[in-house]
């Protein structure tokens, strides 16, 4: 994930990383980071959710390695990590709804950097409130 993260905020011109860069500088204070923070999120966010989007090119990783080893695809299994980067512009529950159905029917594990809570919550690094709306099963 934090490959596909950069290679996303590689794609952007090199003017707007600049004026991303100097922006966020210009608005963090020592006593108002989330000042800066908040500009990231608003400026990162949309690059990460548009329609084909940081899910889109995880499942197209997916299912390019199904394509190219279909004599193998009863025996696959995707194991997404590094998604501790994605913190705080991307959550991994989006990630996971839009990799549902879309993955050339590859089972996928994200290996989830946070801690369980109750049956069904996954809290993201301990980091935010708990997200009660997995689908998907969570193995402790």
């Amino acid at each position: 994930m934090q490959k596909l993260l950069l290679d996303r905020l590689r794609a952007q011109e090199d003017e707007w990383a600049q004026c991303v860069i100097q922006r966020e500088r210009n608005t963090t204070t020592v006593h108002n980071r989330e000042r800066g923070l908040k500009y990231l999120k608003d400026q990162i966010f949309p690059i990460l959710e548009e329609s084909n989007g940081l899910a889109d090119d995880c499942a197209a990783v997916i299912r390019a390695h199904a394509e190219r080893n279909p004599e193998h695809i009863d025996r696959t299994l995707a194991l997404v990590g590094r998604a501790g980067p994605l913190y705080p512009f991307f959550r991994t529950s989006a990630l996971l709804r839009n990799l549902d159905g879309n993955t050339a029917h590859v089972p996928v594990v994200l290996l989830y950097p946070g801690r369980r809570e109750g049956a069904t919550a996954l809290s993201f690094m301990g980091e935010l409130a708990p997200d009660s709306d997995y689908r998907p099963r969570i193995y402790p």
